[in-house]
């Protein structure tokens, strides 16, 4: 996972716009966190990395407003379509 979200980010940082950058950005802290959760648990697959980014994302929909909840909700869309490629 580490190495496709490196792939990803750079790809932004190359391409991106200002909100691409935000996004992602934002996205990146909470994957590092959940990757980390993952480490120390038995289930590791793509299933158990949706559920807890899906409690990130809500965590996140208290934290920003609409517009940059929307950045970064299809910012996670595109690294989960990404992942499970």
């Amino acid at each position: 996972y580490k190495r496709q979200l490196q792939d990803w980010i750079e790809s932004i940082v190359a391409e991106g716009d200002d909100d691409a950058l935000f996004a992602s950005g934002y996205l990146q802290g909470h994957f590092a966190v959940v990757l980390s959760q993952l480490e120390a648990e038995s289930e590791q697959g793509m299933d158990a990395l949706e559920v807890k980014m899906s409690d990130c994302l809500a965590l996140a929909r208290e934290e920003l407003d609409d517009n940059d909840y929307a950045l970064v909700s299809d910012a996670w869309t595109q690294l989960s379509a990404k992942l499970a490629a």
